[in-house]
């Protein structure tokens, strides 16, 4: 009989406060049916007070529990050595005065950085310049060019992040989710360093 088990690690789960997490939560596995029965309940962490908001499962304390059950097994472990369990004790609740609040200081936050760049590189008088050049004529409000400008500058922010609203253009990742990525690819790797209890030793361990 084929006593092969195939193990590959979730990168992040959810869980609730006081949940048993076992070992079908936080990894893919791959064996035959009699084998998948005997491990996938198999407990492996019980959420408590102490964990708070994030807990780190190492791919060792897996394949300890398992021995536990069936020592003979062969196990292959394949991607990530850890799976980091998020508590999640509340749901936010959606607050339309918190988000009209918030859109407000962003909007006039990104208004204010424009028109200060505008004024810092003296778009005006560049455009002023242009429309004497095509013209040949003098405007100090050269709204033929203005106006288009400003239609553009927002066109071409829609296009830069590649969403109108929840709305996505095309499939490819704007600049923010990539940058948002990577921020979180490097949160999770500082909790992995910092949160997995068998990835450090002290001396007082010994």
């Amino acid at each position: 009989m084929d006593k092969s088990l195939y193990v590959r690690l979730r990168h992040r789960i959810q869980a609730r406060p006081n949940q048993m997490i076992k070992i079908e939560d936080v990894a893919q596995l791959v064996a035959g049916t009699e084998t998948l029965d005997k491990v996938r309940n198999i407990s492996i962490h019980q959420i408590n007070m102490s964990d708070k908001s994030i807990v780190v499962l190492d791919v060792i304390r897996i394949i300890k529990e398992i021995r536990k059950v069936d020592s003979e097994l062969d196990i292959q472990t394949f991607g990530p050595a850890q799976t980091i369990v998020e508590v999640v004790y509340k749901k936010k609740r959606f607050r339309p005065m918190f988000f009209i609040g918030v859109w407000l200081l962003l909007f006039l936050g990104a208004a204010l950085a424009i028109m200060n760049f505008h004024e810092d590189v003296s778009m005006r008088i560049v455009h002023q310049k242009i429309f004497k050049t095509i013209t040949g004529l003098e405007d100090d409000k050269p709204l033929l060019l203005q106006i288009p400008y400003s239609i553009g500058l927002g066109l071409g922010m829609i296009l830069f992040f590649n969403h109108v609203f929840r709305k996505r253009i095309n499939e490819e990742p704007s600049p923010l989710e990539v940058e948002m990525f990577n921020y979180q690819q490097d949160l999770d790797q500082y909790v992995i360093m910092h949160e997995n209890k068998e990835s450090s030793k002290n001396i007082d361990d010994d």
